[in-house]
């Protein structure tokens, strides 16, 4: 597509999904870091994400993860993200922080951890039917550290029995979506290290069963245009976790390290239209680093996502072809490198002022007075981070 009418229009239905623990306290192993005016539960993440979708309007749900956003009553979380003008979207579940993990969850030897866990994940799936959620997303810690640790093909086994219960217990329109990581927290073997081990397991399962690929979770080097086109061919592509990573999954800003990959990426999906909200691909972002400003780092990496899909969007796909066909090594990439090369921040602009929006989301956020108000009325009470 190279009409800017039709790209802007393509950019108008774009949605990107926000992970609600990007807005309480994150970091690294090494600290993190607090910030004034951080939520202290869910009521306040949403109230926070909903200003990235004031500001972007291609950014409506909120995923929960749970327990991180655990209450009483979901059917009034969801009523109260309905009034700030965002919905709830997938329920990530954890079953890499308790003590009893340390050898893993679904994968680890002990029947009765295995149980807890997979009674965990379908309590999540109570927790979708009460919010209206599609997706459940698993990623699970589970591996080994050492050599004879535990037996390899049998953690495979337990993990197609705890997925095989939890598929079980889905609703027509919901779907598990399984993520990988190639390591870490186990450095030996990792039960779910990469594509592949999803993408089999999901093919096991069924059709209500797609991989995530998280951008940091690859090792240095890897291409993920090919993955994500090999999914896309396979119709087993569930979403993304988007973020960036210059060593290993460092959840920086989406773009932040590479922004030519993010356009690469974003490339393989508009050919085949999954961008648009009826392909089903989700895209979520994954960016929680422990240094920028909550909110304006989530609306730097909507900006920067926009920006990657715009560009895709500018490919001339009838150029590229026909140098494809006849072998043209070098005017292949230059049709790709005409459209990465773009500055795309005026169009952009163009469809924030149609969809009544300032064309600069980072400016009029600033503009707002809501950061310098929540640090004031979000005083005493215990701040929202990972593990609350």
């Amino acid at each position: 597509m190279s009409d800017q009418a039709g790209v802007e229009s393509e950019l108008k239905g774009q949605r990107i999904e926000l992970p609600s623990w990007a807005f309480g306290n994150s970091g690294t192993r090494f600290k993190v870091f607090a910030q004034q005016g951080v939520p202290r539960d869910p009521y306040e993440k949403i109230a926070d994400a909903a200003q990235v979708q004031r500001f972007t309007r291609v950014a409506p749900t909120v995923a929960l993860h749970i327990p991180w956003d655990k209450v009483d009553d979901y059917r009034d979380l969801a009523r109260h993200a309905a009034e700030q003008g965002v919905a709830l979207g997938t329920i990530n579940s954890n079953t890499f922080q308790d003590d009893d993990y340390m050898l893993g969850s679904v994968c680890h030897p002990d029947a009765g951890i295995r149980a807890k866990a997979v009674a965990h994940l379908l309590e999540c799936i109570d927790i979708m039917d009460a919010t209206g959620s599609r997706d459940l997303k698993l990623w699970f810690a589970d591996g080994t550290n050492y050599p004879g640790q535990d037996d390899i093909r049998g953690r495979q086994d337990r993990l197609a029995e705890a997925l095989a219960k939890v598929y079980a217990r889905l609703g027509p329109n919901q779907r598990i979506v399984l993520e990988y990581k190639f390591f870490e927290p186990s450095f030996y073997t990792t039960d779910v290290p990469d594509w592949g081990t999803a993408f089999a397991h999901c093919l096991a399962l069924g059709e209500k069963a797609k991989v995530v690929v998280d951008t940091g979770h690859h090792a240095p080097g890897v291409n993920i245009e090919f993955i994500v086109a090999g999914l896309l061919r396979a119709g087993k592509l569930g979403g993304f976790d988007f973020n960036s990573r210059f060593y290993a999954d460092d959840d920086l800003m989406v773009g932040a390290a590479d922004p030519f990959q993010l356009f690469r990426i974003m490339f393989e999906v508009v050919k085949v239209d999954a961008h648009r909200p009826e392909s089903n691909v989700s895209f979520m972002l994954d960016q929680c680093h422990n240094i920028e400003p909550k909110i304006p780092g989530q609306i730097r990496s909507v900006m920067n996502v926009q920006e990657a899909t715009a560009k895709a969007l500018l490919v001339d796909r009838d150029a590229l072809g026909a140098a494809q066909r006849v072998g043209d090594v070098l005017g292949s990439n230059a049709v790709l490198m005409d459209a990465y090369n773009t500055d795309v921040r005026p169009l952009l602009a163009d469809v924030r002022r149609d969809l009544g929006l300032d064309p600069d989301p980072m400016a009029a956020y600033a503009r707002s007075g809501y950061r310098e108000a929540i640090v004031k009325e979000r005083v005493g009470g215990r701040q929202a981070g990972w593990g609350a």
